[in-house]
């Protein structure tokens, strides 16, 4: 039996044969929606100055449009995820598309900060699901030993959204004004009909839960009685208003103790979904993300901003450096997936983390010269950026097939708050100190405590602690059948049952 990777007879293959035809049309289903995601999301961060010149916004209100998606995406990424993991990758996948499209669209009919705002708010559950249904459906319907691969070339079409909307946003933006940028975001409609017309289901699900008798049910925790159904009731409606005011003006002054309630709120589903084994896993992955994008969206989500205000460039100049910016993190992303092959997911992920902070404060200390800030943006974002292409891979591997979508849309969702946080926290930094130095200074920080969880194994070593039998990584394994019993098992959120 010849070994992966090889033809009969020993003889290395090239790996990219190792795909197939329908494995290949997958991968650039999901792709393509990414692009369209990242397209969509940035779009706010490129015209947030003109929204805030016509509304008459301060600082803080505009930051908070870009927070806006993100109140929702907890929500989002556990009800998608849910819906993939009982129904299907793909129609999860159609689903999200829909709903983040028609938000985006939206946005362009928005009259003031609150009707933007609420559209904000559909955009950031689409994107949630988008993220949790497209990342297992390619990484369940790729050859194990490229999973990697599949999850750096997936996320790397976010980064070439990004580059399409900075194109866009020179061209249609002064002759046309913003609101175009989001009515163009309908078009991902187009891509949600292809897919359910052309593509098949991933292979793992296909194989472990398709057939069972009974389907997966993420959520039965959390309503195995009525009392409890009640109270995990109580507990959305909570947690939803306590990261409305968060993020929003109207809660300012009670920040912290609004802060608090939906930290445990959130931390409450995260034990209920794990279960008395791993609910540790759960919330030691949901800080890691949270502080992942607090590293990552300061500059994300401000930079525009900061090339405008402090550096003062024209829409085009902004163009052009959004374009190093994307191609960096885009580039960054597929040298990703083929490090995380060679090396290891997390080894991979913590040394790239590591050669990062080399760029961080440089970045921010070029004035005057854009091709010499275009190439340091590039090298910081292939190296920052671009690992969380195989981010996917990392979480999804701590989850067996029949409730991957529901926990990875779960844990890295409620992570992704930190992608609120970071611009209205950059927002306040920079109240004190110039807004170049506030991103440096976020950016460095936050990447050495990251670099110390994924390169230290923290959460795989929490969880070993409750549960002995736990895998370092369920996507390495091949899909095994589903019997009704480990359905059930898995339905009752315990990532330590041996599932896959």
């Amino acid at each position: 039996m010849s070994a992966p990777g090889a033809a009969p007879g020993g003889i290395p293959t090239r790996w990219y044969r190792e795909v197939s035809r329908r494995q290949w049309t997958s991968m650039f289903a999901a792709w393509v929606g990414y692009v369209l995601d990242g397209f969509d999301f940035v779009l706010i961060t490129l015209v947030l100055t003109e929204i805030a010149d016509d509304f008459g916004l301060t600082t803080v209100e505009a930051a908070s449009l870009v927070s806006g998606a993100f109140i929702t995406r907890w929500l989002g990424g556990a009800l998608l995820g849910a819906m993939g993991d009982r129904h299907g990758r793909k129609a999860a996948m159609i689903a999200s598309i829909l709903l983040y499209s028609l938000g985006t669209f939206a946005c362009g009919f928005a009259w003031n900060w609150t009707s933007l705002f609420v559209a904000r708010l559909a955009i950031g559950m689409g994107m949630a699901g988008e993220y949790s249904a497209s990342a297992t459906y390619v990484l369940e319907s790729w050859p194990v030993r490229l999973r990697n691969r599949a999850s750096g070339f997936l996320i790397s079409g976010y980064a070439f959204g990004t580059v399409l909307a900075a194109e866009l946003y020179q061209w249609v933006v002064p002759a046309l004004g913003w609101r175009w940028m989001f009515w163009i975001g309908v078009l991902p409609v187009l891509v949600a009909l292809w897919v359910r017309r052309a593509l098949p289901e991933a292979d793992d699900w296909s194989a472990e839960v398709a057939g069972a008798k009974a389907r997966p049910d993420p959520f039965r925790p959390l309503f195995a009685t009525r009392g409890r159904a009640v109270v995990n009731a109580a507990l959305t409606a909570a947690a939803s208003a306590a990261l409305f005011f968060v993020f929003t003006p109207a809660g300012a002054g009670r920040v912290p103790v609004l802060s608090a309630v939906a930290a445990a709120c959130l931390i409450a589903f995260a034990v209920q979904l794990g279960g008395r084994r791993g609910w540790v896993l759960y919330v030691a992955l949901m800080v890691t993300v949270f502080c992942a994008f607090l590293y990552s969206w300061p500059i994300q989500a401000l930079l525009p901003t900061y090339l405008k205000t402090e550096l003062g460039y024209a829409p085009g100049q902004v163009a052009d450096v959004m374009y190093y910016a994307g191609f960096g993190t885009m580039l960054g992303c597929w040298l990703a997936g083929f490090a995380g092959d060679r090396l290891g997911t997390r080894r991979a992920y913590a040394l790239t983390l590591t050669a990062s902070l080399a760029f961080v404060f440089p970045v921010f200390a070029v004035q005057d010269s854009l091709v010499g800030l275009g190439v340091l943006l590039f090298c910081l974002l292939a190296l920052s950026q671009g690992i969380s292409g195989i981010l996917p891979k990392y979480i999804a591997g701590h989850f067996p097939t029949a409730t991957r979508a529901a926990s990875l849309g779960f844990v890295y969702n409620v992570g992704a708050l930190g992608g609120a946080v970071a611009p209205v926290l950059g927002a306040r930094l920079a109240e004190g100190m110039p807004l170049g130095q506030a991103l440096a200074v976020l950016a460095f920080g936050l990447t050495a405590v990251v670099i110390l969880l994924v390169g230290g194994n923290v959460p795989h070593r929490l969880h070993r602690r409750l549960d002995r039998t736990a895998d370092a990584d369920r996507l390495v394994h091949g899909p095994v059948s589903v019997t009704p019993a480990s359905v059930d098992h898995a339905g009752r959120g315990e990532p330590g049952g041996r599932t896959g």
